[in-house]
């Protein structure tokens, strides 16, 4: 609730300082209408306001054109944060205070009598007011009220009651990350390649870069056309020493005044005159802390020297913060690496689970495999028993006929044959048969033997070789050529075993 509240507070003190509305019911009431939503709220405030209203925006601020003049005329000359007074309103001069807190950081019973700090509360919406900014090269610009294009101070003019035939001129701000890399070729251009490397970013991502690499922020305004810019760019800002010292030890970030970012930065950091260079850095709450502000033109030996004095004096800040990062870093490292192992040993424990339940379904599946196979076997077999001695049976009961219709072996004599069986096991069988017996008979005497376990078979004489088949089975002996004595030999076409099989 208390960070609730807090965060409140914040959103209305950027709204009274967007739109500058001091009643503070008021602007609770606009804020609650929106959701709290600052965007809205401020957008709300620029669309609805009458025509005949003042332009929403901070305090009178002066234009680049009106810096410029002012650090030219005569007896102006350039002042730095830490020696001079701002000249800012009465509304933002309780933001100037001494550092006491920079991100979370307490220094305590210690005072930099040199620093002076300022919170320079940082954009969250376009604030558009009534007035038209347009610098370029090609020398664009817009029409205020059907008139002529003013570049003057009074077109700019952010104070309460300008208006121009009763209309105020709404200009978005252009995405920022453009107008730095524009920046930066424009700056080349001029005063070569060997500068600080400015980030072609907007001013919050250059700002939370140098955050997160535990640097400061340099910051420089560029008034092309003030009459101390070439010189302070040319002899200091491009000097061998400072551009190393500032690409070692800051972030750049770089602009020009005349672009929106630069335009608002200006007015952000209250720059007054120019050459203008600033050193910040993150504060809490969306907030920057300004640890120096450098104006007018500067040798390189004394903006070295300012800028060696600020890292020095915010150096133990900085070695505290990265210190801090770097225990957080490795502790949520450490945690990583714990939660790996873990994460590890829980993968293995896992595993090795699954592999158990696995090898123990695999026994179990083999095994009822192999007891589903014996069975199938065990009953192949008996099946394949029964039909061997069903089969047997038969054999047996044929040949127990054939013998029957054989009948007696007829004593030798004129009228009878003797035919002679040779088996191919080796067997050799002789029995005698009437000349009027037919070839028939000769096989159901080998039926009647069974001798061999054979289940089709032929009859065959050498000489001369002749099949006694399935045709002759009803010739006489005689007839057949095998009387009075014939040797014939068993030719196995298909045995018992392939039968069964």
């Amino acid at each position: 609730m208390a960070d609730s509240m807090e965060s409140l507070e914040h959103k209305l003190a950027y709204f009274h300082d967007a739109t500058g509305i001091q009643d503070l019911a008021l602007s609770t009431q606009i804020l609650e209408a929106h959701g709290w939503n600052l965007d809205a709220a401020i957008s709300a405030m620029v669309d609805m306001r009458p025509r005949d209203s003042a332009a929403i925006g901070p305090a009178s601020a002066p234009h680049p054109d009106e810096q410029q003049a002012a650090a030219a005329a005569p007896g102006t000359s350039g002042r730095t944060a830490s020696s001079s007074h701002y000249a800012v309103s009465a509304q933002h001069e309780d933001e100037l205070l001494l550092a006491s807190e920079i991100n979370g950081h307490v220094a305590t019973n210690h005072i930099y009598s040199t620093l002076l700090w300022k919170l320079v509360t940082l954009p969250f919406s376009i604030i558009r007011g009534s007035y038209n900014i347009m610098y370029s090269a090609t020398g664009m610009g817009m029409s205020i009220a059907g008139g002529a294009i003013s570049y003057s101070l009074g077109a700019l003019r952010w104070s309460e009651g300008r208006v121009a035939d009763g209309r105020a001129s709404l200009l978005p701000l252009p995405v920022g990350a453009a107008e730095a890399s524009s920046f930066v070729r424009n700056f080349e251009r001029e005063y070569g390649d060997y500068h600080p490397h400015f980030q072609t970013t907007t001013f919050m991502d250059a700002l939370r870069r140098a955050t997160a690499e535990f640097k400061l922020l340099f910051v420089y305004l560029h008034s092309p056309e003030h009459v101390d810019s070439p010189a302070f760019c040319e002899r200091t800002l491009c000097a061998e020493a400072v551009v190393q010292f500032v690409n070692e030890n800051f972030v750049s970030w770089g602009a020009d005044v005349r672009s929106s970012e630069g335009f608002q930065m200006s007015n952000s950091l209250r720059a007054s005159t120019f050459p203008f260079c600033a050193v910040v850095m993150s504060s809490s709450n969306q907030r920057i802390a300004l640890l120096q502000q450098l104006e007018g033109l500067k040798s390189a030996s004394e903006l070295l020297a300012i800028l060696q004095r600020v890292v020095e004096e915010q150096g133990s800040i900085l070695v505290a913060a990265r210190a801090d990062q770097e225990e957080r870093t490795l502790n949520r490292r450490l945690r990583e690496e714990q939660d790996v192992a873990y994460r590890a040993a829980l993968q293995a424990d896992q595993e090795r689970e699954q592999r158990r339940q696995e090898e123990a379904e695999r026994a179990a599946r083999e095994a009822a495999e192999a007891e589903t196979k014996r069975k199938e076997e065990e009953a192949a077999a008996a099946e394949a028993a029964n039909i061997a001695a069903e089969r047997e049976a038969a054999l047996e009961r044929r040949r127990q006929e054939k013998a029957i219709s054989l009948g007696l072996e007829p004593e030798k004599g004129p009228n009878v044959t003797q035919v002679v069986i040779r088996f191919p096991n080796g067997e050799r069988r002789e029995r005698r048969f009437h000349c009027s017996a037919t070839v028939q008979s000769v096989y159901d005497y080998v039926d009647s033997l069974g001798s061999f376990d054979v289940v089709k078979y032929s009859l065959v004489s050498n000489f001369p070789r002749t099949v006694y088949d399935q045709e002759k089975l009803s010739l006489p002996l005689k007839d057949a050529g095998l009387h009075p004595h014939a040797s014939l030999f068993v030719q196995v076409e298909e045995s018992l075993i392939c039968f069964l099989s």
